[in-house]
């Protein structure tokens, strides 16, 4: 990437694609933009150009406001934009006679003579010249003549990038760094030179690196003790693919100013390198923050700090284990820079609930231990009363037990085991799905690249019909599976459906549906999702025991923004009904029952309003089909999901007071509606006889 800061020696760029702005953080909002720009520049054969400004706007035209921090230093957010892959920064010096220059100006002097773009890629409410009267339709006026188109950035996403940014800043001013950088991308970091210190961390086993940061604008986190991993120059930063997961040094981050060692100390940033004793003086550090351990306070002599800070290192150790990360032994310091041999680049937890079903855990979880490499492979027992943990025990030494002891059901058992599950990725599967060489990879690959996807899951295909597997006359392809196939959807009235399976009429797998897309839900049979999420989000409802919580789960999730994906370049085989049958009474009852609890918690209430009737009466159509066919033990399911859900109606709506405080916390951009269908799904397959989803 070339990096040009004076206006007079800009090269002619070929095919310029252009865009401006602060783009103070480098945040995921931003990032929609720079792929944008850069899809521009590959298919014009041009080059990516991003034009921003040092020092920022604010700081001159606003001189007197000292509540206004920065994410990024103008060289922190040049090292972003080198590693998201833009050709060329153009760093403006700003100045009030910038400023001033008029809209005129501004267009036919600055952009075109200097840039002579092909694109100009740029907000709907951007404003530049004297008194800001130059706007995206007064530059629309020089497309003809200057040879230039400016492509518009939506309202919508315009607005997401303002609310990104801001609630990075008050997630940053909270110590929520898990919120912050889930936004952002990629861990926030700063850098500064180490200075000289006291001293006093040395003599208590604990020596630390002072840094300086010299920026008065960047902001400084509240004071407090982080996990944290350093870098040995002021742009080692990790490579998009790492991601703050591969690189770095473990270390612990403290920011405050000693009240253990002195009454009204300066502010100091430290860092302390487990297992590093050479001479920092004089070096730059990146310093990535990654978790909050607690606030700064005062104890009572050096030895109650000794103390403290053995803990926190104990507990630092603890969350740093989750990403794959450990400890330098002391003396043991590599050559090579930490992280530098190959490593998983995501944490991994394959974990299955296991109700008395040692004998799908003896057909299929072979095929996970043989094609889940680098991945923990965890089975959580839920009380079973045949010999499972027995069998596991004897048979897979390997893979980890957690023993609940009890029948807490699919949705809670899974709760319960994964709070004693530390990894960065859950993979929740089922007993009975037999995994393909490779399957997790092409989905762990897309969950790096974008950190607004959330859940994903892969092509479900039914084992009873693989071939090979199925009972003569077999098919020569495979069928898709009745949960979850190729992505889950709903209807307008929050019925569920799937990219290969409309009810129960599933499809052939002809690679119809082998393009990754976004879907509504994911299978819980094969159901990968970010940990931090799951448990940010309060994880599946218990009450639901089985049946729809993936859903609800994916509901809330789409609700604050995030997407859900099939990734289909991976592929399951899922026997089905292992647990209960598709139509037997239970699982209708169940299925009913928590598809309505699932509308209460997440539609608005104007919708509810007509909704709720809407579905007693489809409902009750159901269960006259059900009688049609002679299966009356159904109708009764139907009957007494509809009583049970009234009779939890005051629980559920609680839950849906609780559920839209956690979404308002967690949301940074507006609901994430794909995925659902406009119309109704029962009007398309039974009257206008759709039996497949293309067809729709």
């Amino acid at each position: 990437m070339r990096v040009f800061t004076d206006l007079s020696q800009l090269p002619l760029f070929r095919n310029a694609v252009i865009t401006i702005g602060s783009f103070d953080g480098v945040h995921t909002g931003h990032r929609q933009i720079l792929e944008q720009v850069k899809t521009l520049a590959r298919s014009s054969d041009g080059e990516s150009v991003v034009i921003t400004f040092d020092p920022h706007p604010r700081t001159i035209l606003q001189p007197g406001d000292a509540s206004f921090k920065l994410l990024t230093t103008t060289q922190e957010k040049i090292d972003l934009l080198q590693r998201y892959g833009i050709d060329n920064v153009v760093v403006v010096p700003f100045s009030s006679e910038f400023s001033r220059q008029s809209a005129r100006h501004y267009v036919e002097d600055f952009l075109i003579q200097k840039f002579h773009p092909n694109y100009i890629v740029i907000g709907y409410d951007h404003r530049f010249g004297t008194g800001r009267e130059g706007n995206i339709d007064f530059l629309k006026k020089y497309e003809a003549t200057a040879g230039f188109q400016v492509v518009e950035i939506p309202a919508q996403q315009e607005d997401e990038i303002a609310v990104s940014s801001s609630k990075i800043r008050r997630a940053l001013d909270a110590a929520d760094v898990t919120l912050a950088n889930r936004l952002l991308g990629h861990p926030y970091f700063f850098s500064g030179k180490v200075a000289e210190g006291r001293k006093i961390g040395r003599r208590i086993g604990f020596p630390t690196a002072n840094i300086l940061i010299t920026d008065p604008y960047k902001l400084v986190l509240p004071q407090g003790i982080y996990a944290a991993k350093v870098h040995f120059a002021a742009n080692a930063l990790p490579s998009p693919a790492e991601n703050g997961k591969g690189t770095g040094l473990p270390a612990m981050l403290y920011i405050g100013n000693r009240p253990t060692l002195e009454a009204a100390g300066e502010q100091t940033i430290e860092v302390h390198i487990p297992g590093f004793s050479g001479d920092l003086y004089g070096q730059y550090l990146t310093v990535e923050v990654l978790d909050f351990i607690r606030p700064d306070k005062k104890l009572e002599d050096l030895e109650a700090l000794k103390k403290q800070i053995e803990q926190d290192k104990a507990e630092i150790q603890k969350r740093l284990g989750a990403e794959g990360t450990g400890w330098i032994e002391e003396g043991a310091y590599p050559e090579k820079p930490f992280g530098s041999a190959p490593q998983p680049a995501v944490s991994v937890a394959v974990v299955i609930l296991n109700y008395n079903t040692r004998r799908h855990l003896e057909q299929f979880l072979p095929s996970v231990v043989a094609n889940s490499p680098g991945a923990r492979i965890i089975v959580a027992d839920n009380g079973s009363p045949d010999d499972s943990v027995d069998f596991l025990r004897k048979n897979y030494p390997q893979v980890e037990i957690i023993d609940l002891q009890r029948n807490y059901g699919f949705a809670e058992g899974y709760n319960q085991a994964l709070k004693k599950v530390q990894a960065e990725i859950y993979v929740i599967l089922n007993s009975d799905v037999e995994v393909t060489p490779g399957w997790m990879e092409p989905i762990l690959e897309v969950l790096q690249r974008d950190p607004t996807m959330a859940i994903a899951q892969p092509k479900i295909l039914a084992w009873n019909d693989k071939p090979g597997n199925a009972p003569p006359p077999q098919s020569a392809v495979n069928r898709f599976e009745y949960a979850g196939a190729a992505g889950g959807w709903i209807d307008a009235l929050g019925y569920p459906f799937c990219r290969g399976r409309i009810f129960s009429k599933r499809e052939d797998d002809r690679g119809q549906y082998d393009d990754p897309q976004e879907c509504f839900w994911a299978a819980g049979a094969a159901f990968f999702i970010r940990a931090e999420l799951y448990h940010a989000f309060g994880g599946f409802d218990g009450d639901y025991f089985a049946h729809n919580e993936e859903i609800d789960l994916c509901w809330r999730l789409k609700r604050a923004g995030y997407s859900v994906w099939c990734i289909p370049q991976s592929v399951v085989f899922h026997l089905g009904g292992g647990t209960l049958e598709y139509e037997n009474p239970r699982k209708v009852f169940l299925n009913f029952r928590n598809s309505l609890f699932s509308l209460l918690k997440n539609q608005p209430v104007r919708k509810l309003l007509w909704l709720m009737p809407a579905r007693l009466i489809l409902d009750g159509l159901a269960g006259a089909r059900f009688a049609a066919k002679g299966q009356f033990r159904a109708i009764w399911a139907i009957i007494r999901a509809h009583f049970s859900f009234y009779s939890n109606f005051r629980k559920t709506l609680r839950k849906r007071y609780a559920v839209a405080e956690i979404i308002d916390r967690q949301k940074f951009r507006p609901e994430n509606r794909s995925g659902i269908y406009r119309g109704s799904i029962i009007v398309a397959h039974y009257l206008r006889r759709v039996k497949e989803f293309a067809k729709l």
